[in-house]
């Protein structure tokens, strides 16, 4: 079945996969945002634990997401990995050891003989929720400005900035899509919260905090799409593979590819619905909010991988030279591995079909504090 398929079909076939990854990855992220809120939203120790423990069941569906993610993309596209893994590593090593606190801290926090204090494990969850999610933002944002590398003719590339990767924080663009996705995290996180606990004064609390995180979100989230709309783009001639600027890229990518432009602005409109119906309440209040927050996060977060990739678009610019930058088609493994790859990619379906009962089940009940008590596992 895939052996008949070009190359370039099976390019894009993998990019399709990868971006679903990513956005699938955003929106769990929200247990990294309600990590960053457990003492604003939890005044007790009792429930300053509630928070942990909701978060704490999500937390491994959003580490096993990331290494999924980042397998993904080494496989289909190793020299992707090779350069930026490889280059700007300070970036990624940042974001790997904020994740290994974040595990780390679910498992030590309440185990007997626990000489730190739950509030060391809990500030090692705010870093991580903290740092995770604008370094993981501002890494993403690199797809769309560009990073110092050059690749030679044996693929053997190499960084040209002593900071390796630290220089994105100082981009404008950048740093807005990683505070945008720091604040998104935490508004989906109180939605999620207010779901799935049972005690009133928590929820309270998050009500008050929605919208808190959700006005900045929407100011850097409009920067940064204002910036991307309005810049000039990486485009690639199909022809020669050369790479050239092109004024509004990735505003022509979304309007030449009508159905990715579509799926950003239902993703977009999804989400503010979400965030309305739950902060403001005329009658009853709805806590069903995270359902729309959370599809319009995967269609808007899927939307943007698809443009930066698709449309002949250099995905991973370099600003050393241009000619040296990646796209799905000179960064990709070859015809076969991609193949074998695919039919593996079959067992997805299945794979998220027991991703959403395993949720189902998890989450089929509000927690509260009797749940607790007779919980045999507490974080």
């Amino acid at each position: 079945m895939f052996e008949s398929l070009s190359h370039l079909t099976l390019q894009h076939y993998w990019w399709a996969i990868i971006s679903l990854l990513g956005a699938l990855l955003v929106f769990l992220l929200f247990v990294q945002g309600g990590q960053t809120l457990i003492y604003r939203l939890g005044k007790t120790d009792t429930e300053r634990t509630l928070i942990v423990n909701i978060l704490g069941r999500k937390w491994e569906f959003t580490f096993t997401t990331l290494v999924t993610f980042g397998g993904a993309f080494f496989a289909a596209f190793p020299l992707f990995y090779s350069t930026s893994f490889g280059g700007a590593y300070w970036v990624w090593m940042i974001i790997l050891f904020a994740f290994i606190l974040q595990a780390v801290s679910y498992e030590f926090r309440t185990k007997p003989g626990n000489f730190l204090g739950k509030k060391t494990f809990e500030v090692f969850l705010f870093i991580n929720g903290l740092v995770g999610t604008i370094f993981l933002g501002t890494a993403v944002g690199t797809f769309f400005t560009g990073s110092q590398f050059s690749v030679n003719d044996m693929n053997f590339s190499q960084w040209e900035t002593a900071t390796h990767g630290l220089e994105a924080v100082l981009n404008v663009q950048n740093l807005a899509l990683g505070l945008a996705l720091f604040f998104l995290s935490r508004t989906l996180a109180t939605l999620f919260i207010i779901q799935n606990v049972r005690h009133t004064e928590v929820i309270i609390r998050a009500r008050r905090q929605l919208l808190q995180d959700a006005l900045p979100f929407l100011v850097f989230f409009l920067t940064f799409t204002a910036m991307l709309l309005l810049k000039q783009g990486f485009a690639v001639n199909p022809e020669t593979g050369e790479v050239f600027m092109q004024p509004y890229k990735y505003f022509r990518n979304m309007t030449e590819m009508p159905v990715v432009g579509i799926l950003f602005l239902l993703g977009v409109v999804l989400v503010l619905l979400g965030i309305f119906r739950t902060a403001f309440c005329f009658e009853k209040c709805s806590d069903k909010g995270i359902w729309g927050a959370g599809i319009g996060t995967v269609l808007t977060v899927f939307a943007l991988f698809l443009t930066a990739g698709y449309n002949h678009t250099a995905y991973y610019p370099s600003t050393f030279d241009l000619q040296d930058s990646l796209t799905i088609q000179n960064s990709s493994s070859s015809h076969y591995t991609l193949t074998a790859m695919s039919y593996v990619s079959l067992l997805v379906p299945f794979i998220l079909a027991y991703i959403f009962y395993a949720w189902r089940a998890i989450t089929l009940k509000k927690i509260d504090q009797e749940e607790l008590e007779e919980e045999g596992h507490v974080y």
